[in-house]
């Protein structure tokens, strides 16, 4: 069976998987947003935005694959797929579509035993969570802000990365919501549920803690008395890769914990903290 040997990755994830793989040979193009690995950017030439693409310039390059992520591709796969490119557009938005992704992936290049102990790998360290996380004292609520005009919660990856490293999550009845304008929330809603933990993670820019503080009326939600005010930077918890356990589960652990550990100790002066 011949397997694709010329890739566009039009996002981050399949270019990360690649990478893990150890099939980075066989991609040719890949997203301006590339984060992981670092060196995909120098390695490899930037031919997309987000929803946005050098149609020419992916042509040019004769892939014979295209690979990218949700219906906000969906213009930039309809171009390509007229012009005669083969593509594979995927949609995971939870943590078991993500691994399910990595397994496509790998079969697709035909590095399934690979992807397979990628994905063990990950598992395992999920299973590892969950056991530290069944020791901790109390669940935190914890509210999960993908962007702050409009308030955005937790899509629903993160809702799940949140309830496995031994959190509650603020809005759980939305994290199921795909559309971000199905997940606005009021800040009077965040302050009647109280969150013990505020986590920031702006999609595309810095996250603001001490805006956050001072919106009215939060000064009364233990996170914000309690100094529980941290920041996820958006490559580690926003694109639906393994970064996600790697990187954005092991922060969130470490938040949690800390904030387990003062479960016993009396606060005296709020604090702001970034992770």
């Amino acid at each position: 069976m011949r397997h694709p040997q010329r890739i566009i990755c039009l996002t981050t994830e399949p270019t990360e998987v690649l990478y893990l793989l150890g099939e980075q040979a066989r991609i040719v193009g890949i997203s301006g947003f590339t984060t992981r690995p670092a060196i995909a950017r120098k390695e490899k030439p930037k031919i997309a935005a987000f929803t946005s693409a050098k149609i020419d310039k992916i042509l040019e390059l004769q892939p014979d694959l295209v690979i990218g992520f949700s219906n906000l591709q969906a213009d930039i796969a309809a171009s390509l797929i007229r012009a005669g490119v083969e593509v594979h557009i995927f949609n995971q938005r939870s943590i078991a579509q993500m691994l399910n992704m990595i397994a496509t992936v790998g079969s697709l290049v035909g590095a399934a035993d690979k992807a397979h102990a990628l994905i063990n790998e990950l598992e395992l360290a999920i299973a590892q969570a969950k056991q530290q996380a069944s020791l901790l004292p109390a669940k935190p609520i914890v509210y999960f802000e993908e962007w702050n005009d409009p308030m955005i919660c937790s899509i629903k990856w993160a809702s799940e990365l949140i309830e496995i490293a031994g959190g509650r999550d603020c809005f759980p009845e939305l994290s199921q919501f795909h559309s971000a304008k199905d997940r606005t929330v009021q800040a009077q809603q965040v302050i009647e549920r109280q969150p013990d933990i505020i986590i920031g993670s702006w999609c595309g820019k810095k996250f603001q803690p001490e805006q956050v503080v001072a919106r009215d009326g939060w000064d009364t939600i233990p996170a914000v008395k309690n100094g529980m005010v941290f920041e996820i930077k958006s490559a580690d918890i926003l694109q639906p890769g393994p970064s996600l356990i790697t990187h954005g589960l092991k922060q969130l652990q470490t938040i949690i914990q800390q904030w387990a550990s003062t479960q016993t100790s009396t606060f005296n002066t709020p604090s702001i903290h970034g992770t």
